[in-house]
């Protein structure tokens, strides 16, 4: 049987999230409840609603998960833009960033597909 851990989309989301930590750490201490917070909520959003979805009895359920998951990853592309727009990232930093994302936007969008399309 197949879990949220089989989903490269998980797996490369656990990755992403554990590099946004790191990042962050760099944001300044006065951000630590501000723009670093939201920034870690939403990219922990991602991974932890897939597996909410993938555990659903339903591809309805799953597909409605992955949505939000969608949501999550929209919301943190805009945190760091405002946070490259602070300088706390460089342009650098930024584009590999908001890359990886889109990839993984890219996936779930794909996986909501195949469960339309199959008996997943």
């Amino acid at each position: 049987m197949k879990t949220h851990r089989d989903l490269k989309v998980w797996n490369d989301s656990i990755e992403f999230v554990t590099k946004i930590y790191k990042i962050t750490e760099e944001f300044p201490k006065t951000e630590n409840f501000g723009l670093t917070s939201q920034i870690r909520r939403s990219s922990v959003s991602i991974p932890s609603n897939i597996a909410e979805g993938a555990a659903r009895s339903s591809k309805k359920e799953f597909s409605k998960f992955l949505s939000i998951a969608s949501g999550s990853a929209s919301e943190l592309e805009t945190q760091l833009l405002i946070s490259r727009n602070l300088n706390y990232l460089t342009a650098e930093e930024f584009d590999i960033l908001v890359d990886e994302l889109i990839t993984i936007q890219k996936m779930i969008q794909g996986l909501k597909r195949k469960l339309k399309d199959t008996n997943y």
